[in-house]
């Protein structure tokens, strides 16, 4: 059993007005067996890649199994877990980070609530990445902001090749079906506000609507339809805890609602409170 440990190491320039992106800190932890983090919410992004060992990770009812090569990803509001293997507890790196470009970023290579994991086995420049990012936090120094982004940069420009795999990249690259669901993930994860179908993704991705639904729904366990849904209410709740400026017809159309009542009522249906109701709830959080 390889012995515990934790390391963690902040940005002393991540409180600066610089618009754009900024990382927050980075560490690395063998955790424990049976170690937990959760379930709790986030207020910033963040990202671990998996050393060693297994564990579990858990986003929206689903649970994902990860080990080595692993990579989880968390958005700011949504409710997470993760807990070591009992037998076999994981080594991991983290990163944080808060800004505009984040989200953006996320969307780019392929990331959303409902496909929270990228599994990158064989890259070496990912484990290299986080290293490097940490050790440009623990120099401090000037521009420690800028060259911290800019790994950052790098480093989710990796994740975005590893789901986007070449033809000849080897054995080890996701199958058709799986490159052909991932780019129907990102499409929606980017398109999600606009006034988009289940059909116009189809035409644009080159796929028979019903074959796209049919082996969508075999991977990620729920329907397009269903996906986009899910997706956009998550965005509205992440709108309605840190934008109060706007109102909810607002909100409801920044994320593709045209209906303000059908918006309401799918996210009482979700989140068993209505988007006001949940206004006030987030609004009596921050006054005590």
């Amino acid at each position: 059993m390889r012995e515990e440990s934790y390391y963690v190491v902040s940005n002393p320039a991540a409180g600066g007005d610089r618009p754009g992106l900024h990382v927050l800190f980075a560490g690395h932890s063998q955790t424990k067996p049976g170690h937990r983090n959760g379930p709790k919410v986030f207020d910033y992004y963040l990202v671990h890649y998996v050393l060693s060992g297994r564990g579990v990770f858990r986003c929206l009812d689903e649970a994902y199994e990860l080990r080595a090569g692993d990579s989880f990803f968390i958005k700011p509001g949504r409710l997470v877990s993760y807990e070591a293997d009992l037998a076999d507890p994981w080594q991991y790196r983290w990163i944080a980070c808060r800004g505009e470009e984040a989200e953006r970023m996320y969307d780019a290579a392929g990331v959303s609530s409902r496909a929270p994991v990228i599994r990158s086995t064989g890259n070496r420049r990912i484990p290299v990445l986080f290293n490097q990012i940490e050790g440009v936090l623990k120099r401090k120094g000037e521009g420690v902001d800028y060259k911290a982004s800019g790994y950052w940069n790098l480093l989710m420009g990796e994740y975005r090749e590893v789901q986007s795999p070449r033809a000849d990249a080897g054995p080890e690259v996701l199958d058709e079906i799986d490159k052909t669901v991932q780019q129907a993930v990102h499409y929606l994860s980017t398109q999600y506000a606009e006034a988009v179908t289940i059909e116009m993704m189809a035409e644009s991705l080159g796929y028979n609507r019903a074959y796209l639904s049919k082996i969508f729904k075999q991977r990620m366990k729920e329907s397009p339809v269903t996906f986009l849904l899910h997706l956009r209410l998550d965005k509205a709740r992440l709108l309605i805890r840190e934008r109060p400026e706007l109102t909810l017809e607002q909100i409801a159309s920044s994320v593709g609602f045209n209906d303000p009542l059908y918006f309401s009522k799918q996210f009482k249906k979700r989140y068993e409170l209505s988007p006001s109701d949940y206004r006030r709830a987030m609004e009596r959080l921050e006054e005590g």
